[in-house]
């Protein structure tokens, strides 16, 4: 619960000029700084509004505000066992978690994702082996157990892909030969690579999942539309659909608009090649 209570200082309520207003929360942002990140590490962003090849891949989405997308070092490893400096903490339009700019001893620049706790003026490093030190980047081999880690790599190499979100970290629990066994954020139980890279520490922004909206308005400046039930369409457009007055869904399970089951089916592939790696899978 301690987790909790210091998340609750980063929630801002504003004026309740309006009733939205006054159920809606806001990240309080006064601790991040803004300096300006150099043009090399940012570009546009194409809204695709939810649109692959012209054809709607993902439902419910379009407008919203523009926003730069940010080039985040998933990987670091190519200034490896070069020191940097924490320059600045930064809000990411386009990730729950926070950033930071740091600059390594030969001058370049770089965004990572920001652990919980650290600081401008820090000083961070990616090597094999290094400090057991918050937004240090190092082997998973080299790492003591009981330690929390985020941006863990599944393939080495390849980058930070699991563990990224806001408020999310991993536990070391135990090594066994070439493998080390993580506590994943779902409570799954993953044997992964010791030659894999991840970061010390657990990702910012924690208060992240406590926020409220609050109003429509919000959710359409994020880019996401509004959303129509089923059972209030008709019978040819969702499977829920049709019926006398307020009718139940009509059917034994619940259906995607596509008539696929929905809700509680597992969809993973039986005979995918990593789950020989999942020791205990999440509930």
């Amino acid at each position: 619960m301690a987790k909790i209570k210091t998340a609750k200082k980063l929630i801002q309520n504003r004026k309740p000029t309006s009733a939205g207003q006054r159920a809606a929360e806001y990240e309080d942002r006064r601790h991040l700084n803004k300096v300006v990140a150099p043009k090399s590490l940012l570009s546009y962003d194409k809204n695709s509004a939810g649109r692959g090849n012209g054809k709607i891949s993902v439902r419910h989405r379009g407008g919203g505000v523009k926003r730069m997308l940010r080039e985040i070092d998933f990987k670091r490893e190519k200034f490896l066992d070069q020191k940097a400096i924490v320059i600045d903490l930064q809000y990411d339009p386009n990730r729950s978690a926070y950033l930071a700019l740091i600059k390594y001893q030969n001058g370049k620049y770089s965004f990572i994702l920001a652990p919980d706790g650290l600081k401008v003026k820090d000083e961070v490093i990616c090597s094999e082996k290094a400090k057991n030190s918050l937004g240090n980047r190092m082997k998973l081999k080299n790492m003591p157990q009981g330690v929390q880690v985020y941006n863990v790599e599944v393939k080495p190499g390849k980058g930070g892909q699991l563990v990224r979100s806001a408020g999310s970290a991993a536990i070391l629990e135990s090594k066994d030969g070439d493998y080390v066994q993580l506590r994943l954020p779902s409570r799954e139980r993953r044997l992964i690579l010791g030659e894999c890279f991840a970061t010390i520490g657990q990702v910012s922004n924690a208060a992240h999942k406590l926020f409220k909206i609050g109003k429509a308005g919000r959710k359409r400046l994020k880019g996401i539309r509004p959303t129509v039930r089923g059972t209030a369409m008709y019978p040819k457009a969702h499977p829920h659909g049709g019926g006398e007055g307020r009718s139940p869904v009509g059917m034994k399970h619940p259906k995607t608009p596509w008539g696929k089951n929905a809700y509680g089916v597992k969809t993973r592939n039986k005979k995918k090649y990593s789950n020989k790696m999942i020791i205990k899978r999440r509930k």
